[in-house]
């Protein structure tokens, strides 16, 4: 008899219609669907179609130029310039960033009196705002009061992305560090001691056990740091005057859509604006079709 009633239950479950499942589901999903689509969906496709017209300086002569200011825009030479020199600051940021938070971590992660202190030291800078860090670098780097007189970094076409990307990689230390080391504290014990019986010393210990178990931290942890990087704007704001000077030298993207933002130009700025987010949803994109063979996730 029960085991006819569990069959019947069993069946009555399996019968359940899908549609009644979808339905749920949606209904589930329809708080953050209307979010993203009053916040994000509909902004997105303003800035699409702003980028098919142009106004003159008073911004009321609003006229139809069509895709070919995409065509434009995209291919020109403010454009380029722009991804360029965000390209040159993630490669001076996120690597570092990257390797620090690692270094950091796994120096932290001990059973030691105090080392909490050390914990909460290494996770200070999360609280520091961009143009905090910002100008605490401006002092540091000042060539008549600083710690770093000599060069005087900042005023440099060569060396002022240098000296930018010095304090983004500080203040987004702590996110670094904090996001390693909850990786690193949720490995089981037994694994590490498992791996010591076996006479694994620490380097091989690390290489082999270690990176695997946190690989999709620092798969997270990577795609952060680039789109951060790729959003760079305050820093270099508070840092360099005339604000992205030397000679343009530190003009990112994001400094490039805030310039274009008189009403004559705006069709310009929305059109990067574009161009940044599909560069960004490459990137990204590739990041997790190359990385994601070589992350490790306990199956």
């Amino acid at each position: 008899m029960r085991r006819e009633l569990a069959a019947a239950r069993g069946a009555k479950v399996r019968d359940t219609p899908r549609w009644r499942e979808a339905g749920l589901a949606l209904l589930f999903l329809a708080p953050s669907l209307v979010v993203f689509a009053v916040f994000f969906y509909y902004p997105f496709e303003q800035l699409i179609v702003r980028g098919l017209y142009r106004n003159n300086i008073a911004g009321d002569n609003l006229r139809y130029v069509g895709w070919g200011q995409y065509r434009d825009v995209l291919g020109g030479d403010e454009f380029r310039e722009g991804i360029g020199h965000s390209v040159q600051f993630l490669l001076l940021t996120v690597p570092v960033g990257l390797l620090l938070g690692i270094v950091l971590a796994v120096v932290a992660n001990r059973r030691l009196r105090g080392i909490k202190i050390f914990q909460t030291i290494f996770t200070s800078t999360v609280a520091t705002s961009t143009a905090v860090a910002g100008f605490i670098f401006l002092a540091l780097l000042n060539p008549s009061i600083g710690l770093i007189k000599e060069p005087d970094l900042l005023a440099q076409p060569d060396t002022a992305m240098i000296g930018v990307a010095l304090a983004s990689s500080w203040q987004t230390l702590g996110l670094s560090f904090v996001i390693v080391l909850a990786g690193l504290q949720a490995i089981p014990r037994e694994v590490e001691e498992a791996s010591m019986l076996d006479g694994h010393g620490p380097l091989r210990r690390f290489f082999r056990v270690t990176l695997p178990l946190i690989s999709p931290v620092l798969m997270f942890l990577l795609v952060i740091l680039v789109v951060n990087a790729f959003q760079a704007f305050a820093q270099i704001d508070a840092l360099t005057k005339p604000p992205g000077g030397p000679d343009q030298a530190t003009e990112t993207i994001v400094f490039k859509i805030f310039e274009n933002r008189t009403p004559d130009r705006l069709g310009d700025g929305s059109i990067m604006s574009v161009g940044l987010f599909a560069v960004t949803f490459v990137v990204t994109l590739a990041q997790f079709l190359l990385l994601e063979r070589r992350v490790h996730y306990g199956e």
